[in-house]
């Protein structure tokens, strides 16, 4: 069995954990910032790299003897290369470079979102490529399918702000105080869901993205009017949310099946909440900014890999030229919906994905609730599985702001290098 040393410090959270290749959790240690970021109604960049700084080495040192091993006994180190917080990311790729380098073990540059993506593969066993991902948390919100480690397919992104993002804002704005997402939920359900219209921007919209920036404003306008209770607001920004995702997956899996809904409008229909002229095809849009999107060392493996299998695909028919991404039909179809992320812990979004995959006779899995939000335990999970694979990384490596699990995706409209 293979121990890896996983290492996060992608955003608030700073972790250490030891992980098996046979999926036992050695030891786990987190260490969380929210009380140093409460007053300001989310996370301060600065702050949260000082408290890196301060907490990473004592909570690797705690993880190492809650496991009752040493340094030496780990075969690789594992820690997230970005994406996330530079300042955060940097302080744990360095710490995770130092101990490679003085004890000789091999480092392993993780994804911070290939993270989450096979975090359920840590909780499951029986889970098995390919499957189809919603990632969603409180920076990205993506549709993926996944055909293996390092392996990724973008269905769908998100246009402007993540699920997860819409959460905490909508807590801000209603004052309930930072973290947004669980205090969000929990005021739902007391509210009625039905008493605030709220729209439910690309809802059957035939583009394939996501879309909350206008949802997010709505709820702020309605919190203004004073005319709606908190909870309500709440109630009716959740169901929302739960609508827009649901919707969105209906749409890939027609796509992943090879065969597109007839239910969904063509992309002449503006849907809810977006104005005819935004709907401009993505050919049509000058000066989208791919920068950054494959950037790598050229020594490392990281740089932009070109999967053969793609050139043989044509894009689904009825996706239009806004993407939404490809399908073979001599592929397999995925089996399985997974959800992960931090948004993947909420309850009602769990409940409504597992309806989903049960009226599309698929599986549905969602990792422990521990392992939705920031953790080290699926760093080194995901360095276990590359580590399997012969895969490593040199001592050189960069920490990344931004780096997508399938750089070749097509650029969204509006998202930019967001995507």
């Amino acid at each position: 069995m293979a121990i890896i040393l996983g290492i996060e410090s992608s955003c608030d959270e700073s972790a250490a954990a030891l992980i098996g290749s046979d999926r036992t959790v050695l030891a786990h240690r987190l260490a969380g910032q929210e009380e140093a970021h409460k007053p300001y109604g989310g996370v301060v960049p600065e702050i949260a790299a000082r408290a890196h700084v301060q907490v990473l080495t004592p909570l690797i040192e705690a993880a190492l003897k809650d496991a009752g091993l040493t340094l030496d006994d780990v075969d690789a180190i594992a820690a997230t290369a970005g994406p996330g917080l530079i300042g955060g990311v940097m302080v744990g790729l360095v710490t995770a470079k130092a101990l490679a380098m003085a004890a000789g073990k091999p480092l392993i540059a993780v994804n911070h979102l290939e993270g989450h993506a096979l975090s359920p593969r840590l909780a499951d066993a029986s889970l098995e490529f390919p499957y189809l991902l919603l990632l969603v948390s409180g920076g990205h919100c993506q549709i993926l399918r996944v055909d293996g480690v390092g392996q990724y397919r973008r269905l769908a992104t998100t246009i402007d702000d993540a699920a997860g993002e819409a959460f905490d804002k909508t807590a801000k704005i209603l004052g309930l105080g930072y973290p947004g997402g669980p205090r969000v939920e929990a005021l739902a359900k007391t509210g009625d869901p039905k008493a605030v219209p709220l729209p439910r921007p690309l809802l059957g919209s035939a583009e394939p993205h996501f879309s909350f920036a206008g949802l997010k404003s709505a709820v702020l306008r309605a919190a203004q009017s004073g005319a709606h209770r908190p909870e309500d607001i709440a109630a009716g920004f959740q169901a929302a949310v739960v609508d827009c995702l649901v919707d969105r997956l209906e749409r890939a899996l027609s796509v992943s099946s090879g065969s597109t809904s007839p239910e969904f409008p063509s992309p002449s229909t503006p849907p809810v909440g977006v104005a005819q002229d935004e709907l401009q095809p993505l050919a049509e849009v000058e000066g989208r900014d791919r920068k950054g999107l494959s950037q790598g060392p050229s020594t490392s493996r990281r740089g932009r890999e070109v999967h053969p299998e793609r050139l043989a695909c044509q894009p689904a028919e009825g996706l239009g030229t806004n993407g939404g991404g490809m399908f073979c039909p001599s592929e397999p179809k995925p089996k399985t919906l997974v959800v992960a992320g931090g948004v993947a812990a909420n309850g009602a979004i769990r409940s409504a994905l597992e309806a989903l995959a049960a009226r599309h006779g698929m599986g549905f899995v969602a990792p422990p609730l521990w392992l939705c939000t920031d953790n080290a335990a699926m760093i080194g999970w995901a360095g276990a599985e590359r580590f399997a694979l012969g895969l490593t990384d040199p001592l050189d490596i960069a920490a990344r702001p931004r780096w997508p699990l399938d750089p070749e995706a097509e650029a969204a409209r509006g998202a930019g290098v967001k995507a």
